[in-house]
């Protein structure tokens, strides 16, 4: 197995995204104030409420018991949430706090709170997720059947990114992006060719916001330029959690509104790592001359010269770089998309646009 040591996510940051597209209202990180600080901010952008037992020097020697239990009353009392998970960290977990025991001592009326056993030291951050999905499928809020079609894809995701992804090289320096204008005159220069230009989505949650974007940006080029287009994209409003699912509505009603339509719509936001095969064979038979991947874009097995790839990680923009790929990041992205409720500007695209105006 590669000795991966350059920063991964982390499994109880996997674990609060899982619990937000549950649609849980509260969650409670048992553990120090500082936990998952920069992943907590964002979510209460999005509609969730993120609050912490701040665990103490004592809690590590006593236990954190009454600290969970005086954050679970105060959590009920001014949020009065119908539902709240509450996360393990890797304090809670060490010094051996029952959670779900913790738990049952609060009177919480009618609020399902239920507890997501984790910590920041099990194998792949999916782990994280996986649990939380058990533990909100035994709570009765999502159907025990979404819970393990969820469980497989994330282990696919967890192979596709040990093969190909980040998890699959031992270090990598972030990368600066290369300017969008190289990658825009190529999509010009195809269009005003009278070539034919595929535009292939493969977005993870809420990212899609801003991905989605180069959709109308494209279309625009191809209605002033010329050519032809091929539209893909990962955007089924029936597949996945609840609030992934309205992601897809969202994008779905933003493309109607610029009268883009998707060629082929494959799979849901949750299934980036197993529709690139059938993307590739769709894509295939419009023989394109240029393909613009956005989003996890090594979840596409199409990758070559003739393609370029848009990202948001600078570390798996040097991913693609490494491998001699035409690649560009839209690095800060996944702050810009927290909370959003429709079609987020793209740089790639924005500049796309000025040019082609």
């Amino acid at each position: 197995m590669t000795s991966v040591f350059h920063p991964r996510p982390n499994p109880i940051v996997a674990a609060m995204y899982t619990a937000r597209d549950m649609n849980v209202d509260v969650i409670v990180m048992h553990g120090p104030a500082g936990c998952s600080f920069m992943a907590s901010r964002p979510l209460e952008n999005a509609g969730v409420r993120v609050v912490t037992s701040s665990m103490k020097d004592n809690d590590l020697i006593f236990g954190g018991g009454d600290s969970l239990e005086k954050a679970l009353k105060d959590a009920k009392e001014r949020f009065d949430p119908k539902t709240m998970a509450v996360i393990g960290t890797c304090a809670s977990t060490i010094i051996g706090d029952d959670i779900k025991a913790i738990i049952g001592r609060v009177d919480l009326g009618d609020t399902i709170c239920f507890a997501i056993d984790c910590h920041g030291c099990m194998d792949s951050n999916t782990e994280g997720a996986i649990r939380a999905l058990k533990a909100g499928a035994a709570a009765g809020i999502i159907p025990k059947e979404e819970s393990d079609r969820q469980a497989k894809l994330l282990k696919a995701a967890t192979s596709l990114e040990k093969k190909k992804g980040m998890a699959g090289r031992t270090y990598l320096s972030p990368a600066e992006s290369p300017t969008k204008l190289t990658v825009c005159k190529r999509i010009m220069d195809t269009l005003s060719a009278g070539g034919k230009v595929a535009v292939v989505m493969l977005a993870k949650k809420e990212l899609a916001y801003r991905f989605a974007d180069m959709f109308p940006a494209v279309k625009e080029a191809k209605d002033r330029l010329g050519g032809s287009t091929f539209f893909v994209a990962n955007l089924d409003p029936e597949k996945g959690l609840p609030r992934i699912r309205g992601y897809c509505r969202d994008i779905l009603k933003d493309f109607e509104s610029e009268s883009v339509s998707l060629d082929r719509n494959i799979g849901g936001l949750d299934e980036y790592a197993v529709v690139g095969d059938e993307m590739l064979e769709a894509v295939k038979g419009f023989a394109p001359d240029l393909t613009v991947v956005l989003g996890i874009c090594h979840g596409y097995p199409g990758l070559d010269e003739n393609c370029v790839l848009v990202t948001d990680q600078p570390r798996e923009l040097a991913n693609y770089l490494e491998q001699g790929l035409t690649a560009v990041g839209e690095v800060g992205s996944h702050g810009l998309v927290m909370g959003a409720k429709g079609i987020i500007p793209l740089e790639t695209a924005q500049t796309l646009r000025e040019l082609t105006r």
